[in-house]
């Protein structure tokens, strides 16, 4: 994939994936809600084990010939559960996978009552999981749900610990307009992931808005 704006579809299945694919995207966002609701008939509170997530995608990338982005919840675990985790879904063949800094059992990204583990064991996982990784370029994204609990400055401030423990890529969950992914994008320094959803608190912006 070239430089800028890329959109990812979201898929939970071999079967999604293909058809994101022959659509002509050129990744696919493999969604943890998707896996739970579409897969296993659950809300997504954090309920699916390591192992299930981890075989779906591996179908998913099994199937497809584009890069697959995982969503990994919380990591599955403390740091050292995060080192394995991220060799699994290597394994797996997925291009990446994403964490967040939410206490077990998570919740979904745009449901309210969310908690947080504190800046600094987020990013000891985000340092377990850049060790574990083989292929360098393997996409650590790191999640962070800290608007919605501590406010748009604690969701930068925690960015930007998260990027000096070494993340790729900073994924800010349910930023609530326009202007705060613009002025996000102006204090946090590196790739962006936006989460655009039908019945999420974000706006729904276009990939063009997005670029802007």
């Amino acid at each position: 994939m070239g430089a800028g704006t890329v959109v990812l579809p979201g898929v939970f299945n071999a079967a999604t994936g293909m058809l994101a694919e022959r659509a002509g995207f050129e990744a696919v966002y493999i969604s943890g809600a998707g896996i739970a609701n579409g897969v296993a008939g659950l809300p997504d509170i954090g309920l699916l084990t390591m192992d299930e997530v981890v075989r779906q995608a591996g179908y998913i990338a099994d199937a497809v010939q584009i890069p697959c982005l995982c969503d990994a919840d919380t990591g599955f675990g403390e740091p050292l559960n995060v080192y394995r985790t991220v060799q699994a879904f290597e394994r797996a063949g997925v291009a990446g996978i994403h964490i967040e800094d939410q206490v077990a059992p998570k919740r979904c990204g745009h449901l309210s009552g969310k908690m947080l583990v504190s800046a600094q064991h987020m990013a000891e996982k985000v340092s377990a999981a850049v060790e574990a990784r083989v292929d360098r370029d393997l996409l650590i994204v790191a999640r962070t749900d800290a608007r919605a609990v501590g406010g748009f400055d604690e969701a930068v401030s925690r960015a930007q610990v998260y990027l000096r423990a070494g993340a790729d890529v900073i994924f800010p969950e349910a930023l609530l307009s326009k202007q705060e992914f613009e002025e996000f994008a102006k204090q946090v320094s590196a790739p962006l992931l936006a989460n655009m959803t039908e019945f999420g608190k974000s706006p729904f912006l276009s990939a063009a808005e997005l670029a802007d």
